[in-house]
Order: C-alpha cells, then structure tokens, then sequence
C-alpha cells in the first residue's frame, strides 16, 4: 500500500514538472512591435541593388521591454519563396549604425537559415536579449533569394539600409541604399510577466503616421506608448500599431481590408487585451453608397463579437473632420456624423475615444484645428499625434 502511494505520488510530482517546464518554455509572450504586411506596389519595392543576395538592416522602435524575443517574418505576399540566409537583431545606435556587442544571431528551428515558402510566416527561435522599453531595434537580413512580389509596409516612416553582399554582421552601412519601406518584417515579441499585455491600434494612413516625420517616431501610437511608459501602473502595456495607408474596412483601398485582416492583425497577436478601432474615413471618402455607414458600423459590430470572443476589449475611437480636403463632400460628411453617432452612442464599444471631439477646429467643427493639420485637412501634423495620443484616458488600460 505504501509503495503504492509512493508511486502515486511520484506520478502526480512528475506531472506538475513537466506542466512546469511546458509553461517555462511556451511563457508569456507579449508583442512589443508589429507592422501590418501587405503586398508591395511596384513604387515602394526595394532600390537596387534589391534584396536577392544583398543585406537589408531596418530599424523598429519598440513599446515595452523584456529579457527574451522572438522575431517575425512574412512571405503572405510573395509569388514565390524567400530565403533568409542568416538574420541578426542589435541594439540600433542611430542610422545604419548597431552596437555590436548586442549583436545577436536569430535561428530557426535550431538552424541559422530559413526559406519561407508563397503565403507563409515564419517565427525565429526564442533567444536572450536585454531589451529596455522605447529602444531602437537594428533587424539585419542576409537574404538568399527573394521573388519579384514583395511583402512589405511601404509605410515605415523610418529608414531602412540595403547594401549589396554580406553585410550582417557590419557595425554600420555608411554605402547602402536608404528606403522607407520596411519588408518581411512583422513582428517582435518580448517573454514577459503574466501581467504584460498590448493594445493593437487597428486603422489606416492615420494610424500608420501619415504627416509624422521620417525617423521620429511621433505617430499617436508611439505617442500612446510613452504615455504608458511614463506611468508606472502601466508600464507593462504594449503598443501593436497594426495601421496601413489608403486601408479600407469594407472593400477597395490599399491592403487587405480591416475585416480581412482582422485575424492576423488582431486576433493572433501575443498578448492582446485591447483593441482600438480607428478606420472607416477611406470607405466613406471613397464611396457614392448612401450605405456605406450603415455596412462601416455592420462592420464594426463584427469586430466586435470576433475580439469579446477572445475577452478583447474594443474602444470605438470617432472619425475626425475631414472639410476641405479631397474627401470632403456633404453626403461623406452626413456618413461621418451618422458613424460616430453611432459610435458614441450605441453601446457596443467598451469605451469611446473622440479623436473627433479632440481634433476639431471649434469654430469650423467639419475641419481639422489648423494646428493638428498636416495641411491636406485629413491626416494629422505631429502636434495633432500627440494631441490624440493626449485624449486617451490611461484609466481604460488599468486592470
């Protein structure tokens, strides 16, 4: 009997041991920068000497920080495969110039090269890395070959390096090429404490930074994430800006549309505790449907279900003033009031947050305060960033 229970025992212990070890290894992952793909317009494609055989080194800004990482790569858009020959992280200590003594050699499944295959997605091995909150990330590929249809984020608002030959491991790339254009890169992800979760603000040219400046970092969600790094409460929340230029929700536009993409960009993100909705001014600015706010907040309902189902909360932020702008019209801004009336008042959202209320010229309230307008009276200037990342009450991120 004795031995029996002894055995019993050992079987029990030996179970929680292994839970263990399968935590400690899957762990708790947040991701701490991400970038939407998308297919790359002949226009943004990369400069000579292009990407087959040569270095790429891009540079991202990430949220929060953390002692492991993971790196994403995407081929969604590809029209045949890419192969990583080796890939590098460091530390980025401005321009083209990395601090080699971070210098860090990414694997994949225990190898140092990868070819990922037409519509794939690769994630690197997990590998120690100490990564302070707000840093500069130097990602340096040496690509083998590489296809004619490229998946990118043309808009970076950030310079990239491209330099022919082997160049990984190069302290700096004073002779390459400048794009600002991002490729293949999507993701990085930090293991963290239970406690760490992101935001993915979801949305388009506006969310992407369009009027920001090039190397700044002055989008509203890079704004958003010092405002949540300056305060210690909520220094463990990650910023995931998941916008694209000319996107639509519906239909139409440049990339997949915000419902097509909703999963990859949303749902299967690490660590996702909330979601903001900024997207509807391209469906609306481009449409003659007299339903196209009826179909936008039809839309915005299933995001909705889709992220509660995953115990996503989901704050509506309102569509800002667009008069005198290429958009402007009254039928487009009739559609504008009757979506955010609806996301103000129906209920469905969280929580609301009135970039509208926040960006208007109080008197002229269909424009943009001329000190927010990057002077095409529809994207935001820096100052207009911060003055929306500035209308967001940190209190809906407290747990």
């Amino acid at each position: 009997m004795r031995s029996r229970f002894v055995s019993t025992y050992i079987f029990v212990f030996l179970l929680f041991v292994v839970a263990g070890l399968c935590r400690a290894q899957s762990g708790h992952w947040v991701g701490t920068w991400g970038s939407s793909p998308q297919l790359t317009e002949p226009r943004n494609l990369p400069p000579p000497p292009g990407l087959t055989s040569n270095t790429l080194r891009q540079v991202v800004h990430v949220s929060i920080g953390g002692e492991k990482l993971r790196v994403r790569f995407s081929n969604a858009f590809g029209n045949g495969p890419v192969a990583i020959a080796t890939a590098h992280l460091a530390l980025s200590t401005g321009g083209s110039a990395i601090k080699t003594d971070s210098d860090k050699t990414l694997t994949f499944q225990g190898k140092p090269s990868v070819t990922i295959s037409a519509g794939a997605s690769v994630l690197s091995d997990i590998f120690d890395f100490d990564l302070a909150p707000l840093s500069d990330l130097a990602m340096t590929i040496h690509f083998g070959d590489a296809p004619a249809a490229v998946t990118g984020h043309p808009g970076s608002r950030t310079t990239s390096y491209l330099q022919a030959g082997d160049w990984v491991s190069a302290a700096d790339l004073p002779k390459a090429a400048r794009t600002e254009h991002w490729y293949i890169l999507t993701g990085v992800d930090v293991g963290t404490k239970n406690s760490s979760s992101a935001i993915v603000t979801l949305g388009d040219s506006i969310t992407d930074g369009r009027g920001s400046g090039t190397d700044k970092n002055d989008r509203w969600p890079d704004d958003l994430a010092r405002r949540l790094q300056a305060d210690k409460r909520l220094a463990n929340i990650a910023v995931l800006n998941e916008g694209i230029g000319g996107n639509c929700v519906l239909h139409g536009g440049l990339g997949p549309t915000a419902l097509s993409r909703f999963d990859r960009d949303v749902l299967s993100q690490s660590g996702v505790r909330w979601l903001i909705v900024l997207e509807g001014v391209n469906d609306i600015g481009g449409s003659h449907d007299a339903a196209v706010a009826t179909n936008l907040i039809a839309a915005y309902g299933k995001m909705i279900e889709q992220a509660h189902a995953r115990h996503i909360r989901v704050y509506g932020a309102t569509i800002q003033p667009f008069g005198g702008s290429f958009y402007d019209s009254p039928a487009h801004e009739a559609a504008r009031q009757t979506v955010n009336d609806w996301i103000r008042t129906s209920g469905r959202f969280d929580a609301v947050i009135d970039f509208d209320a926040a960006t208007r010229d109080p008197l002229n309230p269909n424009h943009l305060l001329p000190v927010a307008d990057s002077n095409d009276h529809l994207h935001p200037n820096e100052a207009g960033y911060r003055i929306m990342a500035g209308a967001i009450n940190l209190k809906l991120f407290r747990r």
